[in-house]
C-alpha cells in the first residue's frame, strides 16, 4: 500500500523499548482508584477499531469518545463516526450527543466524560476512551483544567470591570494582537492561528481580570496536564503507523467519504453566513467546500434543486463547477494530513512534557499487509497483553515525575523573522524548521548569496 516514510518525516521516539511503549521511569505501584484503559493516536490509526477488538478479550467493556467533532449531532459520514454495524454490540458513548451550533469546550466533555465512567465502574465494567483530540482527554485524566484554576485567581484580578476592555469588536485577525497588548507571556504560548485558545484567553481575562500567564505560575503550573494527581489509574494505549501510510490512508478514505456521502451532509449544513469558529461548523471538510456550494447553489433554481444528491454533484460538467470541488477535496486530504501531524506531535509531546507513560502499538505493518489476521498479530494482540497487565498486577501506567516542571518554558511561541523571505514571521520552532526545510526559502537563500558573492567583487574594487 504504501512505502515507509522517510526518517526525516517522523518525530523520533523518545526511549521507546522492545514493547513498544515510551518508557520513563516506573513508578510506585499505585492502587485502589478505578481503572480505565485510554486509546489514543493519529486521525485515521485505528483506535475505534482497536477499542472495539478489545472488548472481546476483557468483560464490560464500554467505549467513550473523545472526539471534539463526533460529539456533535450530524455529519456521521464527514467525522468517519463508528457505525452502527462495527460497534458489534459495544456500548458507545459521546456520539450526536451536542447541538452542532454549540460550542462544547475541553471543561464540558470532562464534566459529561466523568459520570458516565462512573457509571461504567458501578456496573463493573471496563470504561475505554478512544479519541485523537488529545486536550479532550488531558483534560479528563489531569485534575488541573484551565477553566478550574481561573476561579482562584482572586488575586491576580486586575479590575473590577472587565467590561470595559473592548472585547466585543475583536475578530479572528486581530484577536492575537488583542492579546499581545493585554498579556505578551500568554501570547506567545499559543499559535497566532490557534483562534479558539486565543478566544478562550481573552474571555478568561474579560470574565475574570486575571492575566491568563498568571495561570501558569508556581505549584498549578508544575500539575497542570499530568494524570499523576487523576482520580483514576490509566492505561494509555497510542495506535501509531509511519506518516506515508497514515497519509496515503487520510487520502483513501476521503475518496470513500466522497462516495459515501459526504457532500450531502455538508450541503445540508451550508450557510453562506455560516460561522466556521463554534460548533460542528470547525469541522476539516466543511469550510473547505464552501465557495463550491456557494456557485453551485446560487444556479439552482429552487429549494429543490437544492437537495440534489452527492452523486450528481460528483459528476458536474460545468468546469468552473468541477474545478471548485477538485479544489476543495484537495484541500480536505491536505488539512486532514495538517491533522494527523499535529496530533501526533501532541502525543509525543504528552510523554516527554508531560510524562505520560504510552504504550506505543506500532500498526504500519498492519496498514500495509493484505492478510486478514495482521491487524490481530501487530496491534490487537500487543495491547491485550499490555491491558491484562495494567488490570492484573495493580501497577498503574502514570508517569513519573521526572519529565520537565513548569508549562511556561515548553509552551514558549518564539518568534522567527526570515529575512531571505521578506521578513516573514515564524512561531515556533517546528514551523520554523519546516519553512528552513521548505523548497521556496532554499531557493531564495540561494538567491541571496548569489547576489552577495556577485557584489563582493564591485566592493573589492
Amino acid at each position: 500500500m504504501a512505502h515507509p516514510a522517510d526518517s526525516a518525516s517522523t518525530p523520533p521516539a523518545p526511549n521507546v523499548g522492545e514493547d513498544g511503549a515510551i518508557h520513563s521511569p516506573p513508578p510506585p505501584p499505585q492502587r485502589g482508584r478505578p481503572k480505565v484503559v485510554i486509546v489514543m493516536g493519529a486521525t485515521g490509526a485505528g483506535k475505534s477499531r482497536l477499542a472495539v477488538d478489545l472488548a472481546a478479550h476483557f468483560a464490560g467493556v464500554e467505549v467513550v469518545s473523545a472526539d471534539s467533532m463526533q460529539v456533535y449531532r450530524g455529519l456521521d459520514v464527514l467525522t468517519n463516526k463508528v457505525p452502527l454495524h462495527e460497534q458489534k454490540g459495544v456500548l458507545h458513548h459521546l456520539l450526536s450527543v451536542i447541538d452542532p451550533s454549540v460550542e462544547f469546550t475541553c471543561r464540558d466533555f470532562r464534566d459529561h466524560a466523568v459520570p458516565i465512567i462512573q457509571e461504567i465502574l458501578d456496573r463493573g465494567g471496563l470504561p475505554v476512551i478512544v479519541g485523537g483530540t488529545n486536550f479532550y482527554i488531558q483534560a479528563l485524566v489531569s485534575p488541573f483544567l484551565f477553566d478550574d484554576m481561573a476561579q482562584d485567581m482572586q488575586d491576580c484580578t486586575l479590575s473590577d470591570h472587565p467590561d470595559g476592555i473592548g472585547l466585543t469588536n475583536d475578530d479572528e485577525g486581530g484577536g492575537y494582537e488583542r492579546l499581545k497588548e493585554i498579556d505578551h507571556a500568554a501570547a506567545q504560548r499559543i499559535h497566532p492561528n490557534d483562534h479558539r485558545k486565543i478566544k478562550r484567553y481573552l474571555e478568561l481575562y474579560a470574565t475574570t481580570g486575571a492575566l491568563p500567564s498568571n495561570l501558569f505560575q508556581g505549584e498549578a503550573a508544575k500539575k497542570w496536564g499530568r494524570a499523576s494527581n487523576s482520580k483514576f489509574d490509566c492505561c494509555f494505549l497510542w495506535v501509531d503507523a509511519d506518516l506515508q501510510v497514515l497519509d496515503n490512508y487520510v487520502n483513501q478514505r476521503v475518496d470513500c467519504m466522497m462516495d459515501a456521502g459526504l457532500l450531502d451532509e455538508v450541503c445540508d449544513i451550508y450557510d453562506p453566513d455560516g460561522v466556521y469558529t463554534q460548533g460542528l461548523r470547525q469541522a476539516i471538510g466543511v469550510r473547505e467546500f464552501n465557495e463550491f456550494f456557494r456557485l453551485y447553489l446560487t444556479r439552482k433554481e429552487s429549494d429543490k434543486d437544492k437537495a440534489t444528491s452527492s452523486a450528481t454533484m460528483l459528476t458536474v460538467h460545468d468546469d468552473q463547477l468541477k474545478s471548485l470541488l477538485d479544489e476543495a477535496v484537495y484541500q480536505l486530504k491536505t488539512n486532514t494530513r495538517r491533522l494527523v501531524r499535529r496530533q501526533r506531535r501532541r502525543m509525543y509531546r504528552l510523554s516527554k512534557d508531560f510524562g505520560w507513560n504510552l504504550h506505543r502499538v506500532d500498526a504500519t505493518k498492519a496498514f500495509c499487509c493484505t492478510t486478514g489476521n495482521s491487524w490481530n498479530k501487530e496491534v490487537v494482540e500487543p495491547c491485550v497483553d499490555v491491558v491484562k497487565n495494567f488490570l492484573s498486577d495493580g501497577i498503574t501506567c502514570l508517569p513519573s515525575t521526572n519529565a520537565s516542571d513548569g508549562i511556561g518554558e515548553r509552551e514558549v511561541w518564539t518568534e522567527y523573522v526570515c529575512e531571505a523571505c521578506d521578513k516573514r514571521v515564524l512561531r515556533g520552532a517546528h514551523e520554523w524548521e519546516q519553512h528552513r526545510q521548505g523548497r521556496g526559502h532554499r531557493k531564495r537563500v540561494q538567491r541571496l548569496k548569489q547576489k552577495r558573492s556577485q557584489m563582493r567583487p564591485s566592493e573589492s574594487s
